[in-house]
């Protein structure tokens, strides 16, 4: 698998249109599609700006080795339990909440704005 095919496929894991994932890098659609297809070089710039973003392992990016996405974010969740006191329930709904497409977790925040809004 070529570095843009990866790219692709972090993406797809993700969920992510073309669009949507290239606008948190500062690129255009077209821009991300030359880069999965091959038809533009991917420069170490964007493939770091790829890795920080969407907290992909560097050496799978570039050269297909080890897990598609480091443990980082693991580590900011074990934190973020920590200093909150969250138990396992709590984890577990950070975690399925992160799973969650884009339209689902915009939908899911406009119903508790509603409940949030009727019990002020």
């Amino acid at each position: 698998m070529n570095e843009g095919e990866r790219i692709r496929e972090v993406r797809t894991t993700l969920k992510l249109s073309l669009e949507v994932f290239g606008e948190k890098l500062g690129v255009t659609r077209a821009a991300m599609s030359n880069i999965e297809r091959g038809q533009r070089s991917l420069t170490d710039q964007m493939a770091k700006a790829i890795c920080r973003e969407y907290n992909v392992n560097y050496d799978w990016l570039m050269n297909e080795e080890g897990k598609m996405f480091s443990d980082l974010p693991q580590t900011i969740l074990d934190e973020l339990c920590k200093q909150y006191d969250l138990d396992d329930l709590d984890r577990k709904l950070i975690e399925f909440y992160l799973t969650l497409d884009t339209d689902v977790r915009q939908a899911l925040k406009k119903h508790i704005r509603k409940y949030i809004i009727k019990n002020d």
